[in-house]
């Protein structure tokens, strides 16, 4: 098995798949996931073919995009890895990562049953933080018509992921719905550390942006 081909031919077929994205989910979030899951996986010891792989694969069809579907990624992933003629365990482990990858919910767990699965979860929960989380936050407001922001209209700390998958609330509630959760529900060491800044920045931005939305600065 040529591991530096199968990767290449992935690359390939999620750029073809996500050509044209506009809400965040596209081929540079990839791109930044696989980066920061690969510099993880090297510090946590863990397997990081299975980790590019599903890194690469993990918003292949994501349920946002998909009527609330959460199936059809899993399923996508698994055929795609059959394709390649991948061994059997090699294309659940992938699937499965890509199945239980997603935040679903501030009330809802969200657990990895594998070191590869937490260091990929912990990459895209990364790139959802920070400067680059804030921009990708309001893309995706605009992508699916969310307000900006409206004072009367509070967070809700969603119970299912169903509840979760219906919200309509507003990008700014986005933060206090998922972003700002994010920073304790890491699972590696390696990411606990990277998350601290970018946490961080996020807060100096709330701050920021209700002082200038009051015109206080």
């Amino acid at each position: 098995m040529d591991r530096k081909n199968i990767i290449t031919q992935t690359e390939q077929f999620v750029k073809e798949k996500l050509a044209g994205d506009s809400s965040g989910h596209d081929w540079w979030h990839i791109y930044r996931v696989k980066k920061l899951a690969a510099k993880i996986g090297e510090i946590e010891k863990a397997d990081l073919f299975i980790i590019e792989m599903a890194a690469l694969l993990h918003d292949i069809a994501d349920h946002k995009f998909h009527n609330g579907n959460h199936k059809l990624g899993p399923k996508i992933v698994y055929d795609w890895c059959t394709k390649l003629q991948l061994e059997e365990k090699i294309c659940l482990h992938i699937s499965e990562i890509v199945a239980q990858v997603s935040f679903k919910g501030g009330n809802v767990e969200t657990p990895m049953n594998t070191l590869e699965g937490k260091v990929v979860q912990d990459a895209d929960r990364l790139d959802a933080i920070g400067a680059i989380g804030i921009a990708r936050t309001f893309a995706y407001g605009g992508n699916k018509n969310h307000p900006m922001y409206d004072p009367a209209i509070k967070p809700e700390m969603h119970d299912s992921f169903d509840n979760y998958k219906k919200s309509k609330g507003t990008t700014i509630n986005h933060f206090y719905e998922k972003l700002l959760l994010l920073k304790s529900r890491l699972n590696t060491n390696t990411a606990k550390k990277i998350a601290k800044e970018r946490h961080t920045f996020m807060e100096e931005f709330l701050e920021r942006f209700y002082k200038e939305w009051e015109g206080i600065s």
